[in-house]
C-alpha cells in the first residue's frame, strides 16, 4: 500500500501528519534531526500555540483575501486548542495581558514532542536527516527522491516552510520544487523581521522598551499596529514593529529606502495630537517634564530636541511652532530606517504559492492532483501572537486529510 508522504516536521507538517494517519499510512521525512525547530524558539521557548482571538483582517497576502479567510477559520479556534488540550495532552492557559495560548507548562518541546508523539501513536512513520531532493509525478503517484533514497507515494504534502530563520532547517527547498512543477510563486520576503538604522540615529535610546501606535505606508499599501516597541542597538524591534516590518521590507526590495521608501510612523502615547495640544498648553515648567509624564525620560528628551527646542525650554516659553512640531513629533514621529534583519530573524516568509492554485478545503494542487500544500509555503502570514501558528495547523490540518484515502472516497462520492 502507497503511503501519504509528507515532507517537513514543522508545525504544519506534524498536524498535517497527526491526520493524516488518522485514516491513512503516512511517512514523514525531515531534514533536521528532530524537526519543530521553529516551535522550540517560539514564545522564547514558551510556544505561544494560539491567539484567544483570531484576526483575519490583519493576515497579509497578494491572493485573494476570501480564500485566505475561509483556509483559516477552516478549522475554529475552539476547535484547534480542543485538538491540543485533548488529543495532544497539552492543556492551555491565556496570557491575559497579551491575549496569547501557551502550555501550561511553559514548555515549547512539549508542544513539538507531543505532535510527534500524536502522529507516532496513529502509526505515522518518521525519517530524520532526510531532504527532498526531488518530486515527480507519476501514473499512479508520486517519485519522491530523498537523500536516503526513493518512496513512491500515492499523495504528498509539502510542509516545507519558506526561508525564514534558515538556522530552524528553511532552506527554500519547498519553494522551488512546486515554481518547478509550474505554479504561480509569488515573491517570497522577510515578514515580522526587525528594521535597522544604519545611521545609528537612536543609539543613546538602545534598551529603550515602550508601548505605542504605528502607521506604515507605501505605494498604496498601508498598516496599523500597535503594541511593544523597543530601540535596539541596530535600530528597532518588538511586536509593533514586526508586524509593520513588511511594509518597509517590499519597499527597499523594490529601491527603497532611499529611493522609494515605506514611511513609518510612530505615536509614542496614547494621547492624540489635541490631546498633546491641550497638555502641553496646561503645563508649568520644563516642557520636557510635560512630556515625561508619559513617557519615559530619556525618549522624552531626544524627542524634545529633536524637534527643533532647547533642552531648558520652559512651557510658559513655548512658540507656536514649536508647539506644532513637538506634537508632530510625539504623535507622528517619522521612524528613520535604513535596512531590515533579513530572513534570519524574520518569524515568518512573505510571499509563497498562489492561494488559487490550491482547492480551497483539500489544499490539493490545481495543477496536480495529488500534492497538497500548507502553511509557510503558501502566500499569507499574520501578526504575531499566535496567529502564524493558527495558519499553520489550520492549513496542516487540511492538506493532511485531503491526502488520504478516505477524502478520496468522499470527493468521488459526491460526483
Amino acid at each position: 500500500m502507497l503511503p501519504v508522504v509528507i515532507v517537513g516536521a514543522g508545525a504544519a507538517g506534524l498536524v498535517a501528519a497527526a491526520c493524516a494517519a488518522q485514516r491513512d499510512s503516512v511517512v514523514v521525512i525531515e531534514r533536521t534531526t528532530d524537526g519543530g525547530r521553529k516551535i522550540l524558539i517560539s514564545g522564547g521557548g514558551r510556544c505561544n500555540i494560539l491567539p484567544c482571538t483570531l484576526e483575519p483582517e490583519r493576515f497579509v497576502t497578494d491572493s485573494s483575501t476570501h480564500l485566505l479567510r475561509g483556509m483559516l477559520r477552516a478549522w475554529p479556534l475552539t476547535a484547534q486548542r480542543s485538538f491540543f488540550e485533548r488529543d495532544v495532552g497539552i492543556p492551555l492557559k491565556l496570557e491575559s495581558e497579551t491575549g496569547k495560548l501557551f502550555p501550561v507548562s511553559n514548555r515549547a518541546r512539549d508542544v513539538r514532542d507531543g505532535l510527534v508523539s500524536l502522529a507516532r501513536k496513529r502509526g505515522a512513520q518518521f525519517r530524520y536527516n532526510t531532504s527532498l531532493t526531488g518530486l515527480t509525478p507519476t501514473r499512479d503517484g508520486w517519485h519522491v527522491a530523498t537523500s536516503g533514497g526513493a518512496i513512491i507515494a500515492r499523495a504528498v504534502v509539502l510542509a516545507t516552510g519558506g526561508l525564514s530563520v534558515p538556522t530552524t532547517g528553511s532552506d527554500g527547498t519547498g519553494l522551488q520544487v512546486v515554481e518547478d512543477l509550474g505554479h504561480l510563486v509569488r515573491d517570497t520576503y522577510p515578514a515580522l523581521t526587525p528594521l535597522t538604522a544604519t545611521a545609528a540615529p537612536h543609539a543613546s535610546l538602545a534598551g529603550l522598551a515602550l508601548k505605542v501606535r504605528l502607521r506604515a505606508k507605501w505605494r498604496g499599501r498601508s498598516t496599523t499596529s500597535a503594541g511593544g516597541f523597543l530601540f535596539t542597538h541596530r535600530g528597532y524591534s518588538g511586536p509593533s514593529v514586526l508586524d509593520a516590518s513588511h511594509i518597509a521590507v517590499r519597499s527597499r526590495l523594490s529601491g527603497g529606502p532611499s529611493e522609494d521608501p515605506g514611511v513609518l510612523r510612530v505615536s509614542w502615547s496614547e494621547q492624540d495630537a489635541d490631546e498633546w495640544q491641550r497638555e502641553l498648553a496646561g503645563a508649568s515648567g520644563l516642557v520636557v517634564s510635560a512630556v515625561a509624564r508619559h513617557l519615559p525620560r530619556r525618549l522624552a528628551q531626544h524627542l524634545v530636541v529633536g524637534a527643533g527646542l532647547p533642552a531648558d525650554r520652559r512651557t510658559a516659553e513655548l512658540r507656536r511652532g514649536e508647539r506644532i512640531a513637538l506634537v508632530d513629533a510625539l504623535t507622528a514621529f517619522v521612524l528613520p530606517w535604513t535596512g531590515d534583519e533579513g530572513y534570519a530573524k524574520a518569524e515568518v516568509t512573505g510571499g509563497g504559492v498562489a492561494l488559487d492554485d490550491v482547492n480551497r478545503q483539500t489544499l490539493e494542487s490545481r495543477r496536480h492532483p495529488g500534492l497538497f500544500l500548507c502553511g509557510e509555503l503558501l502566500d499569507a502570514f499574520g501578526p504575531i501572537g499566535g496567529h502564524n501558528f493558527a495558519w499553520a495547523w489550520a492549513t496542516g490540518r487540511a492538506a493532511g486529510l485531503g491526502a488520504t484515502r478516505e477524502s478520496l472516497v468522499e470527493k468521488t462520492a459526491h460526483l
